[in-house]
Protein backbone atom coordinates (compact mmCIF):
# COMPACT_ATOMS: atom_id res chain seq x y z
CA UNK A 1 0.00 0.00 0.00
CA UNK A 2 0.98 3.34 -0.72
CA UNK A 3 0.48 6.50 2.29
CA UNK A 4 -0.05 9.59 0.91
CA UNK A 5 0.31 11.69 3.68
CA UNK A 6 -0.24 15.91 3.41
CA UNK A 7 -0.36 18.80 5.84
CA UNK A 8 -2.71 21.41 6.05
CA UNK A 9 -3.63 24.56 7.67
CA UNK A 10 -6.59 26.38 6.45
CA UNK A 11 -6.49 24.71 2.52
CA UNK A 12 -10.18 24.17 1.68
CA UNK A 13 -8.96 26.39 -1.58
CA UNK A 14 -6.37 23.63 -3.25
CA UNK A 15 -7.11 20.52 -1.12
CA UNK A 16 -9.99 19.61 -3.39
CA UNK A 17 -7.67 19.99 -6.78
CA UNK A 18 -5.28 17.28 -4.94
CA UNK A 19 -7.74 15.12 -4.02
CA UNK A 20 -9.88 14.78 -7.31
CA UNK A 21 -6.40 14.36 -9.09
CA UNK A 22 -5.66 11.61 -6.87
CA UNK A 23 -9.35 9.89 -7.23
CA UNK A 24 -8.92 9.90 -10.92
CA UNK A 25 -5.49 8.01 -10.93
CA UNK A 26 -5.69 4.48 -12.26
CA UNK A 27 -4.11 3.74 -8.90
CA UNK A 28 -6.03 2.37 -6.14
CA UNK A 29 -4.07 0.96 -3.35
CA UNK A 30 -3.34 3.64 -1.59
CA UNK A 31 -4.94 5.65 1.46
CA UNK A 32 -4.69 9.59 2.07
CA UNK A 33 -3.86 10.92 5.51
CA UNK A 34 -4.68 14.54 6.19
CA UNK A 35 -2.47 15.97 9.02
CA UNK A 36 -4.11 19.17 9.89
CA UNK A 37 -2.64 22.14 11.97
CA UNK A 38 -5.74 23.54 13.31
CA UNK A 39 -8.04 24.58 10.32
CA UNK A 40 -10.31 26.89 11.08
CA UNK A 41 -11.77 26.57 7.30
CA UNK A 42 -13.55 23.88 5.13
CA UNK A 43 -10.79 21.77 4.81
CA UNK A 44 -11.36 19.06 7.57
CA UNK A 45 -14.96 18.87 5.77
CA UNK A 46 -13.75 18.43 2.37
CA UNK A 47 -11.19 15.45 3.97
CA UNK A 48 -13.83 13.45 5.10
CA UNK A 49 -15.42 13.76 2.52
CA UNK A 50 -12.79 12.43 0.36
CA UNK A 51 -12.60 9.83 2.72
CA UNK A 52 -9.27 11.11 4.09
CA UNK A 53 -7.84 9.63 7.57
CA UNK A 54 -7.31 12.72 9.82
CA UNK A 55 -4.57 12.91 12.58
CA UNK A 56 -3.23 15.87 14.23
CA UNK A 57 -0.53 17.77 12.26
CA UNK A 58 2.19 20.80 12.93
CA UNK A 59 4.49 22.78 11.17
CA UNK A 60 5.06 20.97 7.67
CA UNK A 61 7.96 18.77 9.57
CA UNK A 62 5.57 17.85 12.45
CA UNK A 63 2.78 16.74 10.46
CA UNK A 64 4.03 14.43 7.91
CA UNK A 65 5.90 12.93 10.97
CA UNK A 66 2.63 12.53 12.89
CA UNK A 67 0.78 11.19 9.26
CA UNK A 68 4.04 8.50 9.27
CA UNK A 69 3.31 7.14 12.50
CA UNK A 70 -0.63 6.29 11.66
CA UNK A 71 0.30 5.01 8.10
CA UNK A 72 -0.04 1.95 7.00
CA UNK A 73 1.66 1.69 4.07
CA UNK A 74 4.96 0.15 3.00
CA UNK A 75 5.78 3.23 0.51
CA UNK A 76 5.14 7.10 1.69
CA UNK A 77 4.25 9.74 -1.12
CA UNK A 78 4.63 13.63 0.63
CA UNK A 79 2.80 16.28 -0.94
CA UNK A 80 2.44 19.94 -0.56
CA UNK A 81 -1.51 20.28 -0.34
CA UNK A 82 -1.33 22.88 -2.92
CA UNK A 83 -0.32 20.20 -5.92
CA UNK A 84 -2.01 18.54 -7.93
CA UNK A 85 -0.78 14.95 -9.63
CA UNK A 86 -0.97 14.81 -13.56
CA UNK A 87 -3.25 11.54 -15.30
CA UNK A 88 -1.29 8.25 -14.43
CA UNK A 89 1.20 10.12 -12.29
CA UNK A 90 0.93 7.34 -9.31
CA UNK A 91 1.28 4.16 -11.78
CA UNK A 92 4.42 6.14 -13.69
CA UNK A 93 5.78 6.89 -10.84
CA UNK A 94 5.99 3.82 -8.72
CA UNK A 95 6.85 2.06 -11.31
CA UNK A 96 9.96 3.63 -12.37
CA UNK A 97 10.92 4.04 -8.36
CA UNK A 98 10.75 -0.08 -8.58
CA UNK A 99 12.87 -0.49 -11.79
CA UNK A 100 15.38 1.89 -10.79
CA UNK A 101 15.53 0.52 -7.37
CA UNK A 102 15.63 3.70 -5.60
CA UNK A 103 14.54 4.21 -1.92
CA UNK A 104 13.98 8.25 -2.00
CA UNK A 105 12.74 9.98 -4.75
CA UNK A 106 11.36 13.15 -6.04
CA UNK A 107 9.91 15.12 -8.80
CA UNK A 108 10.57 17.96 -11.22
CA UNK A 109 8.08 20.33 -11.16
CA UNK A 110 5.29 22.08 -13.43
CA UNK A 111 3.98 25.23 -12.45
CA UNK A 112 -0.53 25.28 -12.33
CA UNK A 113 -0.51 28.69 -14.62
CA UNK A 114 0.04 28.11 -18.25
CA UNK A 115 2.55 31.23 -18.34
CA UNK A 116 4.91 30.19 -20.53
CA UNK A 117 7.39 32.80 -17.98
CA UNK A 118 6.53 30.27 -15.39
CA UNK A 119 7.28 27.38 -16.93
CA UNK A 120 10.66 28.55 -17.77
CA UNK A 121 11.35 29.67 -14.40
CA UNK A 122 10.55 26.02 -12.95
CA UNK A 123 12.48 24.79 -15.47
CA UNK A 124 15.76 27.04 -15.09
CA UNK A 125 15.52 28.22 -11.61
CA UNK A 126 14.34 24.80 -10.33
CA UNK A 127 14.58 21.61 -12.23
CA UNK A 128 17.70 21.88 -14.38
CA UNK A 129 19.94 22.68 -11.02
CA UNK A 130 18.55 19.75 -8.89
CA UNK A 131 19.25 17.57 -12.53
CA UNK A 132 22.81 18.83 -12.32
CA UNK A 133 23.10 18.38 -8.72
CA UNK A 134 21.28 15.46 -8.80
CA UNK A 135 24.76 12.79 -7.79
CA UNK A 136 26.32 15.24 -6.14
CA UNK A 137 24.03 16.97 -3.60
CA UNK A 138 20.35 15.80 -3.48
CA UNK A 139 17.60 17.97 -3.66
CA UNK A 140 13.65 16.38 -2.58
CA UNK A 141 10.82 19.49 -1.83
CA UNK A 142 7.10 19.54 -2.60
CA UNK A 143 7.04 15.96 -3.48
CA UNK A 144 8.96 13.17 -1.94
CA UNK A 145 8.55 8.85 -2.37
CA UNK A 146 10.05 6.73 0.06
CA UNK A 147 10.10 3.76 1.45
CA UNK A 148 8.85 3.25 4.68
CA UNK A 149 12.14 1.42 6.44
CA UNK A 150 14.29 3.88 5.31
CA UNK A 151 11.86 6.64 6.54
CA UNK A 152 11.99 5.03 9.56
CA UNK A 153 15.84 4.60 9.54
CA UNK A 154 16.13 8.33 9.55
CA UNK A 155 13.59 8.66 12.38
CA UNK A 156 11.49 11.03 10.09
CA UNK A 157 12.09 14.99 8.94
CA UNK A 158 13.95 17.16 11.58
CA UNK A 159 11.45 18.80 13.68
CA UNK A 160 14.29 21.33 15.02
CA UNK A 161 14.55 22.67 11.25
CA UNK A 162 13.05 25.83 10.34
CA UNK A 163 13.02 25.77 6.66
CA UNK A 164 14.06 23.34 4.02
CA UNK A 165 13.65 19.61 6.31
CA UNK A 166 12.32 18.14 3.11
CA UNK A 167 16.30 18.79 1.37
CA UNK A 168 17.90 17.29 4.86
CA UNK A 169 16.15 14.08 4.81
CA UNK A 170 16.92 13.74 0.98
CA UNK A 171 20.38 14.19 2.18
CA UNK A 172 20.96 12.14 5.34
CA UNK A 173 19.50 9.48 2.79
CA UNK A 174 22.06 10.51 1.09
CA UNK A 175 24.40 10.02 3.74
CA UNK A 176 22.76 6.80 4.52
CA UNK A 177 24.09 5.30 1.09
CA UNK A 178 20.42 5.08 0.30
CA UNK A 179 19.52 5.46 -3.59
CA UNK A 180 18.08 8.62 -4.17
CA UNK A 181 17.00 10.26 -7.37
CA UNK A 182 14.46 12.39 -9.80
CA UNK A 183 11.41 10.49 -11.46
CA UNK A 184 11.56 11.25 -14.78
CA UNK A 185 8.61 9.81 -16.19
CA UNK A 186 5.57 12.08 -15.01
CA UNK A 187 6.22 15.88 -13.09
CA UNK A 188 4.64 16.84 -10.23
CA UNK A 189 2.55 20.48 -10.81
CA UNK A 190 3.02 22.82 -8.20
CA UNK A 191 1.24 26.42 -7.26
CA UNK A 192 3.06 29.22 -7.90
CA UNK A 193 1.34 30.95 -4.77
CA UNK A 194 4.71 31.16 -2.51
CA UNK A 195 6.18 33.36 -5.31
CA UNK A 196 3.05 35.42 -6.05
CA UNK A 197 2.00 35.86 -2.09
CA UNK A 198 6.06 36.91 -1.19
CA UNK A 199 7.40 38.04 -4.31
CA UNK A 200 9.65 36.33 -6.86
CA UNK A 201 12.74 38.02 -6.19
CA UNK A 202 12.64 37.45 -2.33
CA UNK A 203 10.91 34.15 -2.40
CA UNK A 204 13.86 32.82 -4.94
CA UNK A 205 17.06 34.69 -2.89
CA UNK A 206 15.62 33.30 0.35
CA UNK A 207 15.51 29.07 -1.31
CA UNK A 208 19.05 30.55 -2.49
CA UNK A 209 20.45 31.60 0.66
CA UNK A 210 18.78 28.25 2.46
CA UNK A 211 20.80 26.20 -0.04
CA UNK A 212 24.12 27.69 0.57
CA UNK A 213 23.40 27.31 4.02
CA UNK A 214 22.66 24.17 3.92
CA UNK A 215 25.62 23.40 2.05
CA UNK A 216 27.71 25.59 4.54
CA UNK A 217 26.74 25.74 7.34
CA UNK A 218 23.74 22.82 7.73
CA UNK A 219 20.31 23.09 8.47
CA UNK A 220 18.84 26.36 9.31
CA UNK A 221 17.31 25.91 13.29
CA UNK A 222 16.97 29.58 13.93
CA UNK A 223 14.91 31.85 12.77
CA UNK A 224 17.29 33.45 11.02
CA UNK A 225 14.74 33.18 7.71
CA UNK A 226 11.12 33.96 7.57
CA UNK A 227 8.86 30.82 7.54
CA UNK A 228 4.97 31.29 7.32
CA UNK A 229 3.28 28.13 7.33
CA UNK A 230 0.28 28.82 5.21
CA UNK A 231 -0.58 32.35 4.87
CA UNK A 232 -1.94 31.93 1.64
CA UNK A 233 -5.88 31.47 2.64
CA UNK A 234 -6.81 34.57 -0.26
CA UNK A 235 -4.95 32.65 -3.14
CA UNK A 236 -6.17 30.28 -5.56
CA UNK A 237 -4.91 27.82 -8.21
CA UNK A 238 -4.18 30.07 -11.76
CA UNK A 239 -4.56 28.05 -14.92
Amino acid sequence: MLSIIIPTLNEENFLPDLLNSIKNQNFSDYEIIISDNGSTDKTLDIAKKYNCRITKGGLPAKARNNGAKIAKGDLFLFLDSDTILPQNFLKKSLNEFKKRNLDLASFYLLPSSKNIFLKLGYIFFYNLPVFLLEKITPHAAIGILIKRELFEKLNGFDETIKIAEDHDLARRAKKQKAKTGFIRSVKLIASDRRFRQDGWVKTYLKYIFCEFHLIFLGPIRSNIVEYKFNHYKNLKNKN
